[in-house]
Order: C-alpha cells, then sequence, then structure tokens
C-alpha cells in the first residue's frame, strides 16, 4: 500500500524543471537539438522533464551515469512524442544504460524438433514490452555528434515502445485519427516488400538490410531514418517517409 501512495504521489506531483544552463548546453551539443523552433524546443522540455520525473534510471556494464546522460536520453526518447504526447511512452518505467554495446542471452525453440538452443546477442539498444528501455550509451553519444548520418538507436527503441503501445509488436503503433490503419499497412508493406525483394538480389539499399528481419523492425529502421536522415528517406521511399512525417509531425532535419 505505501508503494502505491508513492507512485501517487510522484504521478500527482509536477516535474522538477531542468536547470536553464543544464536545458542550454543539451540543446547547444547537438545539431539535433538546435535545428528545432522556440516552440519546439518548448515542448520537447516540458515532455524531457516529465520523462525524467517518471522514469527510473540505472548503469550497468560498469557506466557511470551522469545527469547530462540521463538528460540527453530524457530529450531524445521525446523527441518522437513531441506531437503524440507522454502518453504514447505510458506503460514502462525504467531505462539502464550500458557503457557501449553489451550481450544478451536468447533462447530458440524450433518448434517442429523441439529442440531448443542458446545464443548470445550483441545489441546497442532494446526495448521491453513494459519492461525497461536499455541503450548503449556510446551509441547515444555518437547520434548526439552525429545526428544526421541516418542512425538514432533512441528513436529506434522508442518506435519499439509506440509499436507496443496496442499490446502487438508488428509494425503498426496505435495510430492517431488521422492516420487510418489500413493506409498504414498497406504502405508499410509495400515499403517493406520492396526492401526484401531488394536484399534478396543482393542489391544495395539506402534502408538498412536489417529491417528486412520483420515488420516491427521495419518500423523502427525507418523512424530511425525520420529523424536522422529523412531527406534520404523520402528519396528512398516517399509514401513511407510523408506517412511517417504525419504520425510523427513532420521533419526534424
Amino acid at each position: 500500500m505505501h508503494g502505491w501512495l508513492t507512485r501517487l504521489r510522484r504521478a500527482l506531483q509536477p516535474p522538477a524543471r531542468i536547470a536553464d544552463a543544464d536545458w542550454d548546453a543539451l540543446v547547444a551539443s547537438s545539431a539535433l537539438f538546435a535545428r528545432l523552433d522556440a516552440a519546439d524546443r518548448l515542448a520537447l522540455r516540458a515532455l524531457a522533464e516529465w520523462f525524467l520525473a517518471r522514469k527510473s534510471f540505472s548503469a550497468a556494464g560498469g557506466h557511470v551515469l551522469e545527469p547530462s546522460h540521463a538528460l540527453a536520453i530524457a530529450a531524445l526518447a521525446s523527441l518522437p512524442v513531441l506531437r503524440l504526447g507522454h502518453g504514447a511512452l505510458a506503460g514502462w518505467r525504467e531505462v539502464i544504460v550500458y557503457p557501449g554495446e553489451f550481450r544478451v542471452k536468447r533462447e530458440h525453440h524450433d518448434e517442429h524438433s523441439g529442440v531448443v538452443t542458446e545464443g548470445e546477442d550483441v545489441l546497442i539498444g532494446e526495448a521491453w514490452e513494459r519492461g525497461p528501455l536499455i541503450l548503449s550509451w556510446a551509441d547515444v553519444a555518437t547520434d548526439l555528434a552525429h545526428p544526421f548520418d541516418g542512425f538514432n538507436v533512441v528513436a529506434h527503441e522508442i518506435a519499439h515502445k509506440l509499436d507496443l503501445l496496442d499490446g502487438a509488436m508488428n509494425g503498426v503503433p496505435a495510430l492517431p485519427r488521422s492516420i487510418a490503419r489500413r493506409e498504414w499497412i498497406e504502405a508499410m508493406q509495400a515499403g517493406y516488400d520492396r526492401l526484401v525483394r531488394a536484399a534478396e538480389r543482393g542489391r544495395d539499399t539506402f534502408i538498412d538490410p536489417y529491417a528486412t528481419e520483420s515488420a516491427d523492425e521495419y518500423f523502427a529502421v525507418v523512424s530511425e531514418l525520420h529523424f536522422s536522415d529523412p531527406a534520404g528517406l523520402a528519396r528512398a521511399e516517399p509514401a513511407v517517409a510523408a506517412l511517417l512525417a504525419r504520425y510523427y509531425g513532420g521533419e526534424t532535419a
């Protein structure tokens, strides 16, 4: 009961204000934030304050988590929901930060043979359903320093979190009324199918072939591109780029 009351009080309290000096330092540190207009920077700051108040941060793998790291992650995680609102970040509470790449043990059960195999994946980010957001700080820092090179690990993992809002990770997030589910599926499926065909034929593709793994990975990868190279995405997949601009609220680069 006491823990529930503590969480309720925390939820009702207004978020602590980010110090002007800390916010200004973050904005100055990356062109990703500097290129937002004044109204969007103000909205982003409010969302980042909410994020810092509602999410707990912890370090893993020997990482030393600085307050500036948490602020940067909060701002990067809030950028995809600038138009969607902080409700789109509901349902989970924890951010775990590693110094760099981290290993995750996997088990695969072959439903035909019944054989279970074990292995390890080396990751820079991961998003669990109702679980933590896990990030490599080295990659977050690189994305801040080079925000328009086609990569943004936080945007990628937040896309997975958005995808999970309706209970299924399938590449179709909870959509605003302005976007019909059928329209979303048709555009994304067509883009995904084109990428799969190109990859199968050994062609070089603008979109990372990793996106061919599944519809949800395709959504996460093109979401990265929306924030890190929207012009390139528009050239490669104009219909997908236009749909993401409507969903997220326009280009940022």
